[in-house]
């Protein structure tokens, strides 16, 4: 039940026929892991937890860097050589009191991935390279949790929703993060954000819409991003929206499929 304080605080969330005092109860109820607290985590953070996301899980074994404040808004100057988990911990208190942390200061991998995911209802990846994105999807998949993932370009992004253990309306597979993008680019075609540069108000954008569709899976209401990938062009300020479909030759939930755990992923 929502106190009078938390009544009050959600009031305009409780006004809304999609969401309303049940909705909100859902989100107070929900536990979403948020990995990177970086450029697309720092605005996820803050709006799952002015939203009253009861539990948020963040994984980041970083360190604050003055680089970073540029477009990590959840942390400040004196955050600077802080762990980014303590860092986003801390302004999330600030922000919302009514809201648990629970801080992952550890670099997602193969053999604990699926400890992690499994331990919430939501998970949104906004991790800064491929194969952490490969792992993650591939995890979700593995332990059945719904997916909010997106990247970052210099002044582009994209952001889709995953629910690759579940199944359209017409029985056929919802598609996973391997129908949409087969293979990773190949490495060094793709230069680092330290090389290229971002649009500081990029992640922003990217990652406030990815903490709409988190919160859109939780109450449920609308039409989300399950089959259909968001691009956003900052320097035509362009959106469009291109649907894909599950591939029956994926590796992962193929008609033969060939990732059949998260050792695809581990090192040689």
């Amino acid at each position: 039940m929502l106190s009078r304080e938390e009544l009050e605080r959600y009031a305009r969330h409780i006004v809304l026929r999609d969401v309303g005092g049940p909705g909100q109860n859902a989100l107070k109820n929900a536990r979403v892991l948020v990995i990177g607290a970086g450029g697309l985590g720092a605005p996820v953070l803050f709006y799952l937890a002015a939203a009253g996301i009861g539990t948020i899980g963040i994984v980041d074994d970083d360190l604050v860097s003055l680089s970073n404040l540029q477009r990590q808004v959840v942390h400040t100057t004196h955050d600077i050589g802080d762990a980014k988990v303590d860092s986003a911990a801390a302004a999330i208190a600030r922000l919302n009191p009514h809201v648990a942390v629970e801080r992952h200061a550890v670099r997602i991998v193969a053999g604990n991935a699926i400890e992690l995911i499994s331990q919430y209802d939501v998970v949104i990846d906004g991790s800064d390279n491929f194969a952490t994105r490969y792992l993650v999807s591939d995890a979700c998949f593995f332990a059945k949790k719904p997916l909010v993932t997106g990247t970052l370009g210099t002044f582009d992004a994209a952001l889709t929703t995953l629910r690759a253990h579940e199944h359209t309306a017409a029985g056929e597979p919802n598609p996973t993060f391997r129908c949409l993008f087969p293979e990773p680019p190949p490495p060094g075609s793709i230069p680092a954000c330290s090389e290229a540069g971002i649009l500081g108000a990029l992640p922003g954008i990217a990652g406030s819409m990815m903490a709409l569709e988190a919160i859109r899976e939780i109450v449920g209401f609308g039409q989300g991003l399950v089959g259909r990938l968001l691009m956003i062009d900052t320097h035509t300020m362009r959106f469009e929206t291109i649907e894909y479909a599950w591939d029956s030759g994926n590796p992962l939930s193929g008609k033969s499929p060939t990732i059949t755990d998260l050792s695809v992923h581990e090192n040689p």
